[in-house]
């Protein structure tokens, strides 16, 4: 048996909200016609180390615990977020229906009245966390080197009228433990939604070393290539969510309060503490009423789970460990990994509602291999309790097999 491990590989990308210088067969085993999934080891939700996860973009800044705290987004915002949700890269990796339900959204919001001339406003001062961006074909190597990593976190901060000295900075965090980079520009309004600026210092500053390493860019003799501008197009009247257009065409979603459903997506992206993140938002998003909690149709990609993957793919395969599931409305699953290029494996079954809330009961027993028009059949009997823990229209958290807890994103 051959054992397989699937990774997401991220291509390196970068931010700047601003201009800067330009195999071998599979085999399964004939010793018995029946596959019998044995799962002898203890797994525990509170260990971090027994996870794999798909990285993802949605980050969070604050914490939020509070689910009052999402009252600060209106309904045409919390589309805009919710259409940011499963989009890799902040960006980078989104589908063109993915791209359109984005822009969609910004339009909508663009067309409302927001804050009047949002650069007078005291709410657009302070930190900003990069949400989404578009990449003109002008972006630089430089600037595709950061923003498409989901583990780094990419800030703006804009201080205007609280500093003699008016800045926009650009800051990517790499980490906790190693530090980040910084890009200054001296800042100006030009009128109720426009900001001139130019960069004119740039440095690394690593938590290993005392000293700042400074940014090999020379921006004096970069002349205008070191100037641009920013129109606020949209700026919450909580002043959590901004939208800006620069003057390269570029599209920026930024925001600073974040629901807590972002927060939890922030972590698996980041795949630290994320058991400990799951207990905290299912806490703070307790439903009194939990048969509102469905098995919603559609195709839904696992993205975590707390159980270590164990050395047989099609026993990862069959628990649901892997790939994604495919809801259809009749009572019918399927879970779907992708073996190798071409190669698929297929496990179909049926679910029945249980009589307790947000209870499932699976039967899964026709499973194949499938390559092209040809498949071959596995024999595999599965049967699954499924607990909905949390489900709404983009993300689910449930308890599955062996009360291993997982998380899923639907797909667009």
């Amino acid at each position: 048996m051959v054992a397989l491990r699937f990774y997401t590989v991220v291509e390196m990308s970068l931010p700047c909200l601003c201009p800067c210088p330009s195999s071998s067969p599979i085999s399964l085993s004939s010793s018995s016609p029946r596959y019998h999934l044995r799962n002898t080891a203890k797994r525990r939700l509170d260990s971090s180390r027994n996870c794999r996860t798909l990285r993802i973009s949605c980050s969070s800044s604050s914490t939020v615990t509070d689910q009052t705290e999402q009252s600060s987004f209106n309904d045409a915002e919390m589309k805009l977020i919710d259409a940011l949700i499963g989009i890799q890269g902040r960006g980078k990796s989104a589908s063109p229906r993915q791209l359109n339900d984005v822009e969609s959204a910004v339009k909508v919001l663009e067309g409302l009245e927001g804050i009047q001339n949002p650069t007078d406003s005291d709410l657009i001062e302070g930190r900003w966390r990069l949400m989404f961006t578009t990449r003109p074909g002008t972006a630089s190597p430089i600037q595709r080197t950061f923003t498409g990593v989901d583990v780094f976190t990419v800030f703006q901060d804009v201080y205007l009228k609280t500093t003699n000295d008016p800045r926009v900075s650009n800051i990517v965090r790499f980490s906790d433990i190693i530090g980040e980079l910084k890009v200054e520009a001296a800042a100006s309004i030009k009128d109720g939604k426009r900001v001139l600026f130019r960069f004119d210092k740039a440095a690394f500053s690593l938590k290993f070393l005392p000293f700042k390493v400074p940014y090999p860019v020379p921006f004096r003799l970069l002349g205008d290539e070191a100037k641009g501008w920013l129109d606020t197009t949209y700026l919450s009247p909580s002043g959590n969510l901004r939208i800006s257009r620069g003057n390269k065409g570029t599209t920026f979603v930024l925001q600073k309060e974040t629901v807590p459903r972002q927060k939890l997506l922030a972590t698996i992206s980041k795949d630290k503490g994320v058991a400990e993140a799951i207990d905290e938002f299912l806490a703070s998003n307790s439903n009194p009423v939990e048969d509102d909690y469905e098995l919603l149709e559609g195709s839904w990609q696992m993205i975590w789970s707390s159980q270590m993957f164990t050395d047989s793919w099609i026993e990862n395969a069959a628990n649901g460990l892997m790939g994604r599931q495919i809801i259809d409305k009749d009572g019918r699953i399927k879970f779907e990994v992708n073996i190798i290029p071409a190669f698929r494996f297929s496990m179909k079954g049926k679910f029945i509602r249980k009589s307790e809330s947000s209870t499932y009961d699976l039967k899964m027993d026709d499973a194949a291999i499938i390559g092209g028009a040809f498949g071959y059949p596995v024999d595999i009997t599965n049967k699954i309790e499924l607990k909905i823990l949390y489900a709404d229209e983009k993300m689910r958290i449930s308890r599955g097999f062996d009360n291993i807890i997982f998380v899923h994103i639907r797909e667009i």
